[in-house]
């Protein structure tokens, strides 16, 4: 991100959406890190990317910003193989599992960056390039004093704006009334963007996106999951 750009989104800057939390690699981690990493692995020093030299093809490109333990995202590249998938995540135990799942899948369209989102979005994914961002689950920062650390705030939302297609669509997920409330506040007054959903709300979980065994036991026990889908129109 250039200096001029730092300065006229100082919240982009400034306020971390997530904290690292450095857990202990398994070998098996550790080794799909090691031999996974030269043919699925993306650098952010790499620059601004021709992602059709990326992926060797065309297919219209899906991004998901913090797939944690990366098996979802792994679940979708291999169900959908017309398309492309890149994964952003900052915590490499979740790297090292999402590598070590795409080797065993057989998958080769996915690709995964260990950075900051707002970075890699900045630096490296070309203007009007992405068919869907995913944000599932992330981090609800459910302490008022805390809501300013949501990834979700008018800043971000444009800074994405800028890398979707024109039709493309930002997919959020979360599991916290509280955060599902705010992301529609801050998405229906975005500008360029239109909600897909009937009611003005929220929509039904779309068939693509698999539901954790964690989403699955919350909603025996009677816990809500909210999935909100904007288009972008301009």
């Amino acid at each position: 991100m250039s200096e001029q750009n730092a300065e006229s989104t100082p919240y982009l800057r400034k306020i971390r959406s997530f904290v690292r939390r450095e857990g202990r690699l398994t070998k098996g981690q550790s080794h799909a890190l090691e031999s996974q990493w030269p043919a699925i692995g993306l650098e952010h020093g790499m620059g601004l990317l021709d992602l059709a030299e990326v992926f060797g093809n065309a297919n219209p490109v899906v991004l998901e910003i913090g797939f944690g333990m990366g098996k979802s995202l792994v679940e979708m590249a291999q169900a959908a193989p017309d398309l492309n998938f890149i994964g952003i995540e900052v915590h490499k135990p979740g790297v090292g599992a999402c590598l070590m799942a795409a080797s065993e899948a057989g998958i080769s369209n996915l690709r995964v960056f260990e950075h900051d989102a707002v970075e890699v979005l900045a630096d490296n994914i070309p203007d009007a390039s992405l068919q869907r961002v995913q944000l599932f689950f992330p981090d609800p920062w459910h302490k008022k004093r805390h809501h300013k650390r949501r990834i979700v705030q008018p800043e971000f939302v444009q800074a994405l704006r800028g890398k979707l297609a024109i039709g493309g669509v930002f997919h959020m997920a979360t599991d916290w009334e509280n955060y599902a409330e705010h992301m529609l506040e801050v998405m229906s007054a975005a500008p360029g963007f239109k909600n897909q959903s009937a009611s003005g709300d929220y929509v039904p979980c779309p068939d693509y996106r698999p539901k954790t065994k964690f989403e699955a036991r919350g909603e025996r026990l009677g816990h809500g999951v909210w999935d909100l889908m904007f288009e972008r129109i301009d």
